[in-house]
C-alpha cells in the first residue's frame, strides 16, 4: 500500500503537470474515500490542495468527522453551505422521489468543485473506489463528475488498508460508509450487499472464476454492473450515415 500510495501521488503530479494546473481540489465528506484522496492530494502536491465541506441538510457528525480529517492532513479548507440552494431548488421544481432529490445533492457539490477549481486552476479529484465505480454506485454527473479518480482502481478493502498508511484517523476508518444522500442512509444499506461480499464478488467476476460465488450474490452484482454501464462511458455520440435497426 506504501508503494500504491507513491504511484497514485506520482500520477496525480504527472497528470495536473500535464493539464497545465496548478493543484488539486477534493470534496470532503468525512468518509474514508475522501479522506484517503485529500491525503494523496497532499502528497502529490503539498499546499497546492483545497479540500471542500459542503454540507446539504447533512447530519452534523459528517463535519466534525471531515474536520478531523482536515487536523490530521493540515489541508486548506472551505466550506460551502448548499443547503440553502437545495431547499430553494427542490422547492421550485416539481414533486419527484426520494432519489431523484437526493440526487441533487452530489450534483451541486459537482457545480461547486468545478467553479473553485476554474478560479484557481485546479483539477477536480474524485473520490470514487473501483467497487463502487464497477457496480456504478455513484451519481452521474454528480460525485462521478470528475477529473482524476486516484482510488479508481483499489477495491474498498484495499482503500481501508490505505487509509491506515496515509494517517487516516481510525474513527473514520471504522465508520459505516455514507453518501449522506439522507438521514441514516448507509452505502451498504442501499446496496443491499456488505462491502466485503461485493468486493469477493466483484473480484471473482473479474477473474473469470465465479463457480464458488454465491448465485444470487452474483447475479446482483452482475445486474448492477449491467444497468450501470452508461455511467461509466462519455455519451453516445449519432453517427452520420450510420445505419440503425
Amino acid at each position: 500500500m506504501e508503494r500504491a500510495a507513491e504511484q497514485i501521488s506520482q500520477w496525480l503530479r504527472e497528470r495536473v503537470e500535464a493539464a497545465g494546473a496548478k493543484g488539486l481540489i477534493v470534496g470532503l465528506s468525512g468518509g474514508i474515500d475522501s479522506a484517503c484522496t485529500a491525503a494523496l492530494a497532499k502528497r502529490a502536491m503539498g499546499e497546492a490542495v483545497l479540500a471542500v465541506l459542503m454540507p446539504c441538510q447533512s447530519d452534523a457528525v459528517d463535519a466534525r468527522y471531515a474536520k478531523m480529517v482536515v487536523k490530521a492532513l493540515t489541508v486548506e479548507t472551505l466550506t460551502v453551505d448548499l443547503g440553502p440552494v437545495y431547499d430553494k431548488l427542490v422547492t421550485t421544481l416539481p414533486e419527484a422521489a426520494r432519489m431523484a432529490r437526493a440526487n441533487i445533492k452530489p450534483r451541486l457539490r459537482m457545480t461547486t468543485l468545478y467553479y473553485l477549481a476554474n478560479s484557481r486552476n485546479y483539477l477536480v479529484a474524485g473520490t470514487g473506489n473501483k467497487s463502487e465505480l464497477m457496480v456504478g454506485y455513484f451519481t452521474k454527473y454528480g460525485d462521478g463528475g470528475v477529473d482524476l479518480e486516484p482510488l479508481g482502481s483499489l477495491f474498498k478493502w484495499q482503500v481501508r488498508e490505505l487509509a491506515c498508511i496515509l494517517g487516516v484517523p481510525q474513527q473514520i476508518i471504522d465508520r459505516p460508509p455514507t453518501a449522506g444522500l439522507w438521514a441514516d442512509q448507509t452505502d451498504e444499506g442501499e446496496m443491499g450487499i456488505t462491502y466485503k461480499i461485493l468486493d469477493a464478488t466483484l473480484a471473482a467476476i473479474e477473474v473469470g472464476e465465479t463457480a464458488g460465488v454465491d448465485p444470487a450474490v452474483l447475479a446482483r452484482a452482475q445486474s448492477m454492473i449491467v444497468s450501470s454501464e452508461h455511467k461509466r462511458h462519455m455519451p453516445p455520440v449519432w453517427q452520420a450515415g450510420a445505419r440503425t435497426g
